[in-house]
């Protein structure tokens, strides 16, 4: 019987070893790279929706609109500006002005915030007020922190059209 030398059967040996970790790291390379991609289109796809739908819609928008006109009517900074207000109505044209500004079916039909707030001489104080009540209510309802921040900042930008005018 004919004996090989062990270099052979080594280096077969070490190649088959190489081989078999390479296509082990091909394989787990590919399916990093499926993770990544499927979590790229889970992204995107989240993004592609509206902030109206990672809201929760119309009723979820309700819901938070009617916790946040609570805080508002419990805080003493702010109250008294809402004296002799028709809260129904409020709430309606709060939920309109969220639904269209999150890009919603709804429409706004009240007055821009320049001539709703006219004349009242809104503080920052006030303003910021406001703004903590709405982030306690977004906070209870367990609204996510990507979608609390996109709709502070498209609400924030009416700040100019409502303190000091």
């Amino acid at each position: 019987m004919q004996r090989f030398p062990s270099f052979p059967i080594t280096a077969l040996a070490l190649s088959a070893f190489v081989l078999a970790a390479c296509a082990d790291k091909q394989e787990a390379a590919d399916t990093a790279t499926a993770a990544a991609t499927a979590a790229a289109a889970d992204t995107a796809a989240v993004a592609a929706r509206s902030l109206y739908d990672r809201l929760g819609g119309k009723e979820a928008i309700t819901v938070v609109i009617d916790d946040f006109v609570a805080n508002v009517a419990a805080d003493k900074r702010i109250n008294a500006r809402f004296a002799g207000t028709d809260i129904p109505r409020l709430k309606q044209m709060l939920v309109d002005q969220v639904c269209q500004a999150t890009g919603g079916p709804c429409t706004y039909t009240g007055k821009s915030m320049r001539d709703a707030h006219a004349g009242m001489k809104i503080t920052d104080a006030e303003f910021n007020a406001l703004v903590e009540d709405l982030t306690q209510s977004l906070d209870k309802h367990n609204v996510g922190q990507q979608e609390k921040t996109e709709l502070l900042t498209a609400l924030g930008g009416m700040k100019g059209d409502i303190v000091g005018v």
